[in-house]
Parts: C-alpha cells; sequence; structure tokens
C-alpha cells in the first residue's frame, strides 16, 4: 500500500508537470522526473544496443537476470505518532539496514581448474602426479574463459604481466607458441621501485603462528598494569585488616600491630632504579620527541570497511584527499598473522599521509598490535575504532563498547601510546544510546592520556544512520577538546556541508559516505564549486578504479571478480548521486533519496538504476560477462533515507 501511494504521488507529479518532492526526497527538475516501470522500461529497451557499442558483446548472460534482487524499498510514509506504536516489531526489523548472512562466493570457484603455478614460474611441480592443476599450456588456454579485452594495463604499464599466460589480456604479452614477452624500457624504469607497502612477509607471517615474534616494549608495559593490580589488591587486604582489627580487638598491642602493617601509599621512584642503566632508557622517546603530524585544516577520507580499500583511496588520492586511512582491521587477526587482515594495512606510494586503524578491546592484544605495526609497517599514525556499531564488535566490548569501559580504554590508549613512534589517533560517537551523549565527558579524559587526535562522528551507535549529525554536539565537543584537533563527522556531501561544518570549532573534516557516493567531493571542496559531473567522466572513474584493481588484486580471474565484487559494492552507493544540472535546488542533502529520474543520455540513467543487475552491467562494460554462477547481493539496503 506505501508503495503504490508513492508511486501515485510520483505519478500525479509528472502528470502535472511540478516537482512538489515527497518528504525525504531530492528535488529534481519536473523534466527528468518518471516511475519506475518507465525507467525500468528504458533501461532494458536500450541495454542490448549499448552494451553491443560499448563491449562488442550482442547478448546479456541470463545469469545477470537471475542474480538481480529488487531495489530498496521507497521511503515509508511517516505515521502518526499512534499509528506508529501499534507497527509490530518484526515490521520494524524487516526495514533495517544491512543483509544478514549473504552469499559469499568466492573467487576461486570462477575457474574449474587452475594453471598449475609452476609451469607460471618454470620449474618443477613439487606435487607430482598428484598435483590437481593443469601442468599442458595448451589444454590450459583451450579451456580459459575468453579475454575481456586486447590490452592489458599491466603490460602497458609496467613493461611485463606477473599473471602470464592466466592474464584476461593475455592476447597481448603472449606469443603463439604460449611465451610471455616484456617492454624492457619500462621494466627497467620500475626496477627496485616499491609501489605497495606493508606486505606481511612469509618470515613474518611464520613467527607470528609460532608465537615467536617479541614484544618487549609491550612486556614492560603490561608489567606495570599487573604491578598496579598486585598493589591494589595488597591495599584491599591491608585496609580489610586493619577493619577487623579495630573491630574485634579491644587489646592495644593488636591495634599497634595493625597500624605497623598498614600499608604507606606507594609513590614510584622518577628513575628506573633496578638493573643497569641501558641505551633503550637514554634514548627512549619523549612524547614531544615522536614523529608529529599537521593534522589541521585537512580533509580525511574515513576508514571505510569493504568500500576503503587501496584501489578506492588511490581514486580519491586523485580528487585531492590529504589524509587516507587503512580499513579497520581486528588487532587479533592481525597477530596471528592472516594474510587477509594484513592486506587491509597495505599502502600506496601515492598515500602521502597515511594511517591504519585496529580494533580490540583489552590492553594487552592492542599494546601487542600496535608494536607490531610500529616495527613492521610504514604508517604516519594508528588509529583506534571506538565508534563500530555492529553487534559482531560490540558484543565483546570493542568499538563502541569501549566508550563506556573507561578503565580498558585508558590502558589501551597509554599502552599504545608507550610502544608507538608515530601519533596515535582515536574515532568516537556521540555515545551507545541516542539520547545520552557521552562524548563530552570521554573526551577531556582522553586529553591526559595521550591522544594526539580525535574524530567525532555526530551520531549514537543507536541511531546508526536514520538521523542528521549533531554539529551542535560536535562544535561544543571540540572546544572541550582544545588544542587537540578535533575532527568532525556526518552528513557532508557537498562543499556547502564543509563550509558549514568549518565555521564550527573543529580542525577539519572527515568524509565517509560522501565519499562513496561522489569521489570528486574533495574536488568541489577545494575549489568552492559544484561539479556537474557528466555520466562519461564518471565512467572513467570506474575505468582508472578498474586499472587499480587490477593492479592490486591482479589481472587473472581471480583479480578480475575480486575487482568487479569491490565495484559492486561502490555503485550500491554510487548510484545514489544526482547531477547537479537535473536539481531543482543544490545542493543534495545525503539523507534525501532520489526519485526515479531519467538523465540525460542512457548512460546517466543506468548510472541512476539501484537495481542490481543494472551494477553488473555497469561492470560488464569493463570487466566483460560475469561468470555462470556469479552471485551479488549488497551489503547494505538505503537505510539512511527512513
Amino acid at each position: 500500500f506505501k508503495e503504490k501511494r508513492m508511486e501515485g504521488v510520483m505519478e500525479e507529479n509528472t502528470e502535472r508537470g511540478t516537482s512538489v518532492a515527497v518528504k525525504g526526497e531530492a528535488a529534481i527538475k519536473p523534466e527528468f522526473l518518471t516511475t519506475k516501470e518507465k525507467f525500468h522500461d528504458l533501461i532494458d529497451s536500450e541495454w542490448q544496443g549499448c552494451k553491443g557499442e560499448t563491449t562488442g558483446e550482442s547478448d546479456t548472460p541470463e545469469e545477470v537476470k537471475d542474480t538481480s534482487v529488487g531495489e530498496p524499498e521507497p521511503k515509508r510514509v511517516k505515521l502518526d505518532p499512534e499509528e506508529e506504536k501499534k507497527v509490530e516489531k518484526t515490521d520494524r526489523k524487516r526495514f533495517r539496514g544491512q543483509n544478514k548472512s549473504r552469499p559469499h562466493t568466492k573467487p576461486t570457484t570462477y575457474e574449474e581448474k587452475r594453471l598449475c603455478l609452476s609451469v607460471i614460474q618454470k620449474r618443477e611441480c613439487t606435487f607430482g602426479d598428484k598435483c590437481t592443476f593443469y601442468h599442458d599450456v595448451a589444454a590450459y588456454m583451450a579451456s580459459k574463459p575468453a579475454d575481456i579485452g586486447e590490452r592489458c594495463y599491466l603490460y602497458e604499464t609496467f613493461g611485463k604481466c606477473e599473471y602470464g599466460l592466466t592474464c584476461r589480456f593475455s592476447k597481448e604479452h603472449t606469443t603463439p607458441d604460449f611465451q610471455t614477452t616484456e617492454k624492457e624500457d619500462l621494466v627497467k624504469a620500475f626496477e627496485g621501485r616499491t609501489l605497495t607497502k606493508n606486505n606481511l612477509s612469509k618470515d613474518l607471517q611464520f613467527r607470528l603462528r609460532k608465537r615467536s615474534v617479541a614484544f618487549k616494549k609491550s612486556e614492560e608495559y603490561l608489567k606495570t598494569l599487573s604491578n598496579n593490580k598486585d598493589k591494589k589488591r595488597h591495599h584491599g587486604n591491608a585496609n580489610q585488616a586493619e577493619v577487623c582489627a579495630s573491630e574485634g580487638s579491644a587489646d592495644p598491642k593488636d591495634e599497634n600491630v595493625a597500624a605497623d602493617k598498614q600499608v604507606q601509599p606507594y609513590n614510584p621512584p622518577p628513575v628506573k632504579t633496578l638493573g643497569p642503566l641501558t641505551d633503550a632508557d637514554v634514548t627512549k622517546l619523549r612524547p614531544c620527541e615522536k614523529k608529529q603530524v599537521d593534522f589541521r585544516d585537512k580533509l580525511y577520507l574515513a576508514p571505510l570497511t569493504t568500500c576503503g580499500n587501496l584501489p578506492f583511496r588511490r581514486v580519491c588520492k586523485r580528487f585531492g584527499v590529504d589524509i587516507t586511512c587503512g580499513e579497520m582491521a581486528m588487532c587479533t587477526n592481525l597477530l596471528q598473522g592472516h594474510q587477509s587482515e594484513w592486506a587491509l594495512l597495505k599502502r600506496h606510494e601515492s598515500e602521502d599521509l597515511f594511517g591504519v586503524q585496529v580494533e580490540g578491546c583489552f590492553p594487552d592484544t592492542m599494546t601487542r598490535c600496535a608494536e607490531l605495526i610500529n616495527t613492521y609497517a610504514d604508517v604516519d599514525f594508528v588509529d583506534i575504532n571506538s565508534g563500530c556499531p555492529i553487534d559482531l564488535v560490540y558484543k565483546k566490548g570493542g568499538g563502541c563498547g569501549l566508550m563506556t569501559r573507561t578503565r580498558k580504554f585508558e590502558q589501551i590508549i597509554k599502552g599504545m601510546n608507550h610502544v608507538l613512534d608515530v601519533p596515535l589517533t582515536v574515532k568516537i560517537r556521540t555515545g551507545v544510546q541516542e539520547k545520552s551523549s557521552i562524548a563530552h565527558k570521554l573526551i577531556p579524559e582522553m586529553k591526559t592520556w595521550g591522544v594526539s587526535m580525535i574524530t567525532l562522528h555526530g551520531r549514537s551507535r543507536e541511531q546508526r544512520y536514520t538521523k542528521l549529525a549533531d554539529w551542535d554536539y560536535i562544535n561544543t565537543c571540540a572546544e572541550l577538546a582544545s588544542p587537540i584537533p578535533l575532527f568532525g563527522n556526518g552528513d557532508i556531501l557537498s562543499y556547502e556541508d564543509a563550509v558549514k561544518a568549518r565555521e564550527t570549532g573543529v580542525s577539519g573534516i572527515m568524509i565517509a559516505r560522501g565519499a562513496l557516493i561522489k569521489p570528486w567531493i574533495f574536488t568541489e571542496i577545494k575549489e568552492n564549486r559544484h561539479w556537474d559531473i557528466s555520466s562519461s567522466e564518471r565512467l572513467d572513474i570506474l575505468k582508472d578504479f578498474t586499472n587499480y584493481g587490477l593492479e592490486h588484486w591482479g589481472s587473472d580471474t581471480r583479480g578480475v571478480e575480486k575487482t568487479r565484487k569491490f565495484m559492486l559494492e561502490w555503485l550500491s552507493f554510487m548510484c545514489r548521486y544526482i547531477p547537479v544540472g537535473l536539481l531543482e535546488r543544490m545542493p543534495q542533502k545525503i539523507n534525501e533519496r532520489p526519485p526515479y529520474y531519467m538523465g540525460r543520455n542512457y548512460l546517466e540513467s543506468l548510472m541512476a538504476s539501484q537495481n542490481v543487475g543494472d551494477w553488473i552491467r555497469i561492470s560488464e562494460m569493463l570487466l566483460g560477462p560475469v561468470p555462470k554462477n556469479f552471485i551479488f547481493l549488497p551489503k547494505h539496503k538505503a537505510n539512511a533515507y527512513k
């Protein structure tokens, strides 16, 4: 009923030629408005010809139609308070923004049988007859999926493609007798140059798994924690004995004994007095001697789980972002040497101011993790995630849970500061409950714990993204944080939003969803303008992401499908962008859902679709047809529009 009502309003507005915007929807010029049925009819009818012109393909795989799931539900019309109370909890849960238990298809399943690595590396296979991979190159090439294109980005850029025959663009660098070629001049130009840092070496991974990595600084700090516990326990026992003696014994001798046993307050010596003086004691960095980073007046790309990968950060660097940060990494997984978790720490050479974000809930694991990063990774700062709202993290005491466990939080910050040679930053929310903000109470304490910078997301855990960020509260907290820089985060989608944010007392702004919807927002903010970017320019951005993805994840089938997966995750946000030339009033607000509209050309309309099948079509323009068993379900529905 609600969906029909919404469509009826849209049809009525379209027929009248007016643009009476439904509450919660962006105002678009009436000549571009349409209905859901007309929108999809146009997209489907023109797709065949458009695809043939773009990729040379004539047929759309039937599998794409099968894997398409519905679009997010239209915005619900707000009910009266009395009617709202009648809505059952099960109905409310149905509108939550996260897709639970979505299917995960491993990239390895897209190939029935792969070429053995020994053939690529031209060595003898260690598995012999038991090896299940191809050793016959001709047989492998006959079964290999068709090439996506004739030009290999890796070969054109670096002079050689390390994926050789398995590359999905191998025609350019493969001879008729299945030999790979190289461009010697380009190979020499990149010789000895490290484009990506913070890779996990096999030796370190082995030592982490065998727990043979030494954490000297961490153990030094953790001993002080255990000593403090022992002293407190000793104090408690002594006080208890004193009370018992005074209450249960009238003998003055017993009182004297109790007085003698009373423990005096412990005052640690100003210098270490046990053991010889070492070079480590003399050369230990003081807080003022740590590496300094100037965070003020910079644009900060938030550490975005799933979408904030290295290729996406490279795209944002092109558009002028100043600070980048890796995706949230679990400290326990880093300490165990998980390759997938260490991949989140990778840093491209273009990222000149780069940090990593870690999540944990115990002082021992977080301190050891900080020392591990300090020793084996090249970063400019380390960030603690104390704002993650997801249940998996919160229920075990991490993320937002740290804000309510101030004792543990203090021990974690002081411990990480003890072992790090780079600044330590913290990202928090306003609090856990919507009507009970606690950030203003926590920030003055954090200043004394040694934090170099604080980022405040202007919502509580309970709010998620359903209400606008509270920038008045962010301003209050920025004043409390001074002189420590505080960055504000929430609802910035245009340079006008950024100007309003800077009018508060924040030292800088962090941008999250705004960068996913339009990564050129950093250019708009720095140039103080609205950019009416064309659909072809947006497609070029996706092409750059594709090339960066092939470089990062590989140009074989596994790398291509991994690139496609992350592109689709990004398109689930990018489709919310409304071109500036179509808006009746500017700027577009982040909490306003786009109504159905027709773009100025077919590609612009296709990019406006919130249907998964249309996102897959866009990916096919750049990465060829999807495999037969391909399935994709977006991570989030458009919960932020409700």
